[in-house]
């Protein structure tokens, strides 16, 4: 009889051979051992269990089937009621540790909102939008609010902005007591506030800067409706498409959930004008004149008082809209000769512990960085340089310059070889104007000698003393010659300009299409904007009659934006708590239009069609996490593609 016999040792490498052989079968994770895992985390204990009525343990572990990672947790993770002092987050291996550090409350829902933070540790599966909750009390809270929050300029989607409720129906409660429960927005700007009782609340988004979990701090972005809501809820099915690969799905799944109201929200959230004002620093490079920025703007500017010279009357003063940099231009050029300028400048700072502006005074030494000795100096060089060259110009028997020709300011006039009718030219200097002569100022038009004066008119920057804006009755397909005459403007410093020419077109009329906007249902204040993106507006102008009419555009793809002017100044502007008054209301036209030469396009926009949180294109959205990693599926599918 025979009998088969196998070594220990044989039999060893023959398990190990079918173990790796059954590894590599199913080795997974990619090109190509096998598809990716996609299988998220699932929990398997729960201490605390889920939903436990009564709780009065701070500590709460969560255990997984595999390794996880926790994306964030201080950012990603809400706990409500707010925590005033920040629960401590920790995660090893399958487990998740959180313990409270304040005070339970009595008869209260606690939920701990993990969003998509929690993944697998190789794939980055996420759980899901999981949320564990229990109660201090013997029952739990189930009702919930959702929606969105946009930024009130532009109606971006707004990440990791606070949302939460009052039951208290007054709205002192959002400057003087923590917010009653929280969710925070994610990269879409949606939220949702879980374990809620059954009841009216007034909703509020806030930025927090002092994690206080309310209104106080100043810069704090906050967002508030003026309605109050009430919830509901009831049973209701969704479908879900089990897909079997990139173009044919495998079934239909139906899904029972409840559904919870409201569910539409939508908050519009800014920062008031009155953000903090403190004085950042101060900036002398030239002798001709310093420099003051602020933080934060001011009704007035500051006061300078000369501790070794006359302030009196001795600048000339450029602000910005908000005075919160200011640039001040001496008037005495013997001033410049004073390498550093002793002052006292008298200004409104706020208080930071009383959150109210109040007068302060700084003792301030600016030296500028290029001084007049170190000017001289190098116009000594100049002059000697100088002197050489007509010294050889002598020595070769020709004709010499009796003096050194003098300083001469510069201009740059801005303008392109070809411009559309509705562009202008930009003139800047060096320093602001004490003599301006427009008899030196020639445009004409034509070409050579067939040249003809033409019209055009000069208007200074209304904050910017350093900058003109020349304009014209442009004709299309002409040609355009502007000459300014050298000694027709004299700066603060005495010193005369050079001449500059420069010659350009305006565009042919087939060049340039045009935009008719008609908007049946918009706010007679309601500006109009022709954008190329968020950055560029290309034109804008108040509606008449209904319309916006656009002329001189170049064929392309633009999108429209309009806000609601109510105190008629030209700007968007945000809203003010105190004042109960909203930002101004800003609407996008869902779609880009197509613009083409010689050719009107004519559009009609409902401002109020479409929801406020889907008006703004998808193209201008700029928040890049709405662009993510692939998934572990759709790297699959991937590669079921390619094989």
């Amino acid at each position: 009889m025979n009998k088969t016999f196998c070594h220990p040792i044989v039999c060893t490498l023959a398990a190990i051979m079918l173990l790796l052989i059954a590894a590599c079968a199913n080795q997974g994770s990619g090109p190509d051992g096998g598809p990716y895992d996609e299988t998220p985390p699932k929990i398997v204990a729960m201490t605390p269990e889920m939903g436990k009525l009564g709780t009065k343990s701070k500590k709460i572990e969560i255990v997984f089937d595999e390794n996880i990672k926790v994306n964030n947790p201080q950012e990603n993770i809400i706990v409500s009621p707010p925590q005033i002092e920040l629960p401590e987050i920790s995660f090893t291996g399958k487990r998740i540790k959180i313990e409270l550090l304040d005070s339970l409350k009595p008869e209260t829902t606690y939920t701990i909102d993990f969003s998509d933070a929690i993944t697998d540790n190789n794939e980055d599966n996420p759980l899901g939008n999981f949320t564990y909750f229990f109660s201090t009390g013997q029952t739990v809270d189930t009702m919930e609010i959702s929606g969105y929050v946009l930024q009130a300029e532009d109606l971006a989607p707004m990440k990791g902005v606070l949302v939460g409720v009052y039951a208290d129906e007054t709205d002192s409660s959002f400057t003087s007591k923590p917010l009653d429960r929280v969710g925070r927005t994610d990269a879409n700007g949606h939220f949702s506030i879980k374990g809620l009782k059954h009841g009216r609340y007034r909703i509020y988004a806030l930025k927090d800067m002092d994690g206080d979990y309310f209104f106080g701090a100043r810069g704090e972005i906050i967002g508030w409706t003026d309605s109050l809501f009430t919830t509901s809820a009831y049973a209701d099915v969704r479908y879900d498409t089990i897909w079997r690969d990139t173009v044919f799905y495998d079934s239909i799944r139906t899904i029972n959930f409840t559904h919870y109201l409201p569910d539409n929200v939508v908050l519009t959230a800014f920062q008031q004008t009155n953000k903090p004002r403190h004085f950042l620093k101060q900036q002398r490079d030239v002798p001709e004149w310093f420099r003051l920025y602020f933080s934060g703007p001011s009704d007035s500017i500051p006061q300078i008082r000369g501790l070794n010279f006359n302030a009196d009357e001795a600048f000339i003063v450029e602000r910005t809209p908000h005075n919160d940099t200011l640039t001040y231009w001496l008037r005495d050029t013997a001033m410049y000769r004073l390498d550093t300028l002793h002052i006292i400048c008298s200004y409104m700072e706020t208080d930071d512990s009383l959150g109210i502006d109040t007068l302060k005074c700084d003792t301030l030494r600016l030296t500028a960085r290029q001084t007049m000795a170190k000017r001289d100096k190098q116009r000594a060089e100049e002059i000697k340089e100088w002197n050489k060259r007509q010294e050889k110009l002598r020595k070769k028997g020709k004709d010499v310059e009796a003096a050194p020709p003098p300083k001469l300011m510069k201009i740059e006039a801005k303008v392109s070889s070809t411009i559309s009718p509705m562009e202008n030219v930009s003139i800047t200097l060096p320093e602001p104007l004490q003599r301006l002569d427009t008899a030196g100022i020639h445009l004409c038009l034509g070409h050579d000698s067939l040249q003809t004066e033409a019209y055009f008119e000069l208007r200074p920057h209304p904050y910017k003393l350093t900058q003109y804006t020349l304009l014209g009755e442009w004709r299309y397909g002409q040609e355009y010659t502007l000459t300014i005459d050298s000694a027709c403007m004299q700066g603060l410093s005495t010193t005369w300009n050079e001449p500059i020419t420069r010659k350009f077109k305006v565009g042919l009329e087939s060049e340039y299409g045009a935009l008719f906007i008609t908007l049946p249902d918009a706010d007679t204040s309601a500006v109009v904007q022709v954008m190329q993106n968020d950055k560029k507006i290309l034109a804008e102008q108040h509606i008449k009659n209904g319309r916006a009419d656009f002329y001189y555009f170049k064929a392309g793809r633009v999108y429209l934006r309009l806000f609601y002017d109510h105190n008629g100044n030209g700007v968007w502007d945000p809203g003010n708590f105190a004042e109960k008054r909203q930002a101004e209301e800003v609407y996008y036209y869902n779609q880009p239009v197509q613009l083409r030469t010689n050719w009107d396009t004519e559009v009609v926009w409902r401002v109020h069609e479409v929801p406020i949180d889907k008006q703004r294109p998808a193209e201008l959205q700029k928040n890049k996490e709405r662009q993510r990693t692939s998934t572990a599926h759709q790297r699959n599918l991937e590669r079921m593609r390619r094989k």
